[in-house]
């Protein structure tokens, strides 16, 4: 037995050094939060919470993208692990049968409490990432038909808050 595990161990390391994927562990993942995770949202806000521009985003592949770090975000790197073949789409330009595969409402300067981050001008509170999520499950209802298929799709997903 012993034997057994140490190959299959040694197949999954491989895998993941070699990138070896199969089909996402879900069909989608949605994002809520602040500048940790966020991916873009506040890029057209009037908002001093904005990272569109160097030096974030030095060591990421498509250089500067909204996020408030050098590269990936942990959400980016769940993302990966759960086998999604793309990053997450920020809720700003999600569109279409993309948002069946999950969307990032986070937005920096956000919080639970409507007048966090306020100071910093435009943001996207805790509770208009919701009703921006409401509205991205009355789009799945469109999308699949109707509610009950929408219901039992979106309840296969991943949420981070």
């Amino acid at each position: 037995m012993e034997k057994w595990y140490g190959v299959s161990g040694l197949v999954l390391v491989l895998s993941l050094f070699f990138g070896v994927k199969g089909e996402p562990q879900v069909p989608c993942y949605f994002i809520f939060g602040d500048s940790l995770v966020d991916n873009g949202n506040n890029n057209e806000l009037r908002s001093l919470a904005r990272a569109d521009y160097l030096p974030y985003g030095i060591d990421f592949g498509n250089g500067p993208t909204g996020r408030f770090s050098n590269g990936r975000t942990t959400v980016d790197v769940i993302a990966e692990l759960l086998g999604f073949d793309d990053y997450i789409p920020p809720y700003s330009t999600a569109s279409g049968r993309q948002i069946l595969g999950g969307v990032n409402y986070a937005s920096a300067a956000a919080g639970i409490r409507e007048e966090t981050g306020q100071q910093l001008g435009a943001r996207i509170s805790f509770s208009g990432q919701v009703k921006n999520y409401q509205q991205t499950v009355q789009q799945v209802v469109n999308l699949l038909g109707d509610e009950d298929s929408a219901a039992n799709y979106l309840r296969q997903c991943i949420y981070s808050i």
